[in-house]
């Protein structure tokens, strides 16, 4: 551990004391700032308020564990936590109002416009905060040094997760096992093992350790035990990373249950959910004209229905109709029985696939509609209904869950079917092999987040124009 190391390590709380207090400043700045802008003058009304607003910053924020070390975690996170906090002081304010009826004292302007924006500011702060510091570990300074209990597959995963995320600042020392040897792994990224896990209540005692991670099956309870009572007391932080990739999702989330711990399997779709709501909403107001012209051309096609209602699979396995304009002939479900038995080659596609790729049932209409993908605009129906998201796996049918997804079936049912996707923009027709498609799901499902959900959408907006590979 170098000497700048060592002094940054034991300057960071000072480091977070002084972002504490710059907060602080800058809110009430910010404010004097506004009031300068929209010419209101300042009175003792205002001054007391910027008493009472540095008091309860200063111990909201703190309760908020603001200040905490952010090390590993992403930007949006800690956003969260400066709304969440922000919000509690907003709330207070209001109350002081009520309690003591001055709000006429106030320009309601000047509060509207501080409230919505001072979490930006501070954000943008933390940020300007967070990526020196990123600059520093990522040069190899202010370090945290880990040792990991568990040289297995788990252990190994973790420790590959750390190196890359340099800008994180952890460094992990070696593995503590019982019964792992060195592998060729740990040899190629330079890691070693430090002893058996009875020995690591000594390792600390005389070495400067910031973090113990176990990393160890959750079978071996009673060595995890062993671990929190002999090594809570001797200066290191303790993780428990746990083996959720034994269960096969990587969104599981840890909450409690009354005195209890539970993990939760069901993905946090809440965002989720808002975007598809407000997206949807937003894109039905614009093409309404549009669905109604193609409604009456559908219409005006052969006098048959508008639409074309399949029953589909969302979360928790359950079925729901999902819309599409009507493609095909009115009759279509008898052809094909009558065309898969008549040819072998054709129905040998369809089992594969569940589709056809040349399907004469396809009317002249419906062809350009699948091209241009206008024929799925009514799924926006399903996603305010709440049986779709705008982003998601492939909406499928009952007997491709059971015939085709077998292991990733539970994963498939823990979160609703999306009008677009990985492997609507990446593959879409173009793809025979079902396993690809499977594996897409999945990686989707194990992966999602808004970001992600974003680059497909402006990906499927892209494959809309240039028509390519088209279902």
């Amino acid at each position: 551990m170098n000497m700048l190391s060592t002094n940054l390590k034991e300057q960071s709380s000072i480091m977070a004391r002084l972002l504490h207090v710059v907060d602080c400043i800058v809110v009430v700045g910010y404010m004097w700032l506004l009031l300068l802008w929209y010419r209101v003058p300042w009175t003792p009304y205002y001054t007391r308020f910027a008493i009472l607003t540095t008091v309860l910053c200063m111990i909201t924020f703190q309760s908020f564990q603001l200040y905490r070390s952010w090390r590993g975690w992403k930007f949006f996170q800690e956003f969260l936590v400066i709304i969440r906090a922000w919000g509690t002081v907003i709330g207070m304010l209001l109350f002081y109002f009520f309690i003591f009826k001055i709000s006429h004292a106030y320009s309601r302007v000047v509060f509207l416009i501080w409230s919505i924006s001072t979490p930006l500011l501070l954000f943008t702060i933390h940020v300007v905060a967070r990526k020196i510091l990123r600059h520093f570990r990522s040069q190899g300074k202010n370090l945290r040094y880990a040792v990991v209990a568990g040289a297995g597959e788990l252990g190994v995963s973790l420790a590959k997760e750390l190196e890359t995320i340099p800008w994180a600042g952890i460094d992990v020392l070696g593995f503590f096992d019982d019964k792992v040897e060195e592998s060729d792994q740990l040899k190629k990224m330079g890691k070693t093992i430090l002893g058996d896990i009875k020995k690591l209540p000594e390792y600390l005692e005389s070495n400067d350790i910031d973090y113990v991670y176990i990393a160890l099956p959750m079978r071996a309870e009673k060595k995890i035990f062993k671990i929190l009572r002999e090594c809570r007391s001797l200066g290191s932080r303790i993780y428990l990373v746990p083996d959720l990739y034994v269960y096969g999702l990587h969104h599981a989330e840890m909450q409690s249950l009354g005195n209890l711990l539970v993990l939760n399997f069901n993905p946090n779709t809440e965002w989720k959910r808002s975007f598809d709501v407000i997206f949807s909403t937003a894109v039905l107001a614009c093409i309404f004209p549009l669905m109604l012209f193609i409604g009456l051309m559908v219409k005006l096609q052969d006098g048959g229905p508008i639409f074309y209602k399949h029953r589909r699979i969302t979360s928790a396995g359950k079925e729901f109709e999902c819309l599409k304009f009507r493609s095909m002939v009115v009759d279509a479900e008898e052809r094909l029985e009558k065309m898969l038995e008549a040819d072998p080659a054709l129905r040998e596609e369809w089992e594969r696939s569940f589709k056809l790729k040349n399907d004469p049932r396809v009317t002249r209409l419906g062809k350009f509609l699948r091209k241009t993908s206008l024929d799925e605009l009514p799924q926006f129906i399903n996603v305010l209904k709440g049986e779709m998201s705008v982003v998601g796996a492939r909406p499928i049918v009952g007997k491709e869950l059971t015939d085709f997804y077998k292991e990733s079936a539970g994963r498939y049912c823990s979160m609703k079917p999306g009008i677009t996707g990985p492997w609507q923009v990446d593959r879409r027709s173009d793809s025979t092999s079902y396993d690809e498609r499977v594996g897409m799901d999945d990686w989707y499902i194990l992966n999602y987040s808004l970001w992600t959900d974003i680059k497909i959408i402006f990906k499927t907006i892209k494959r809309v124009f240039d028509g390519r590979g088209a279902v």
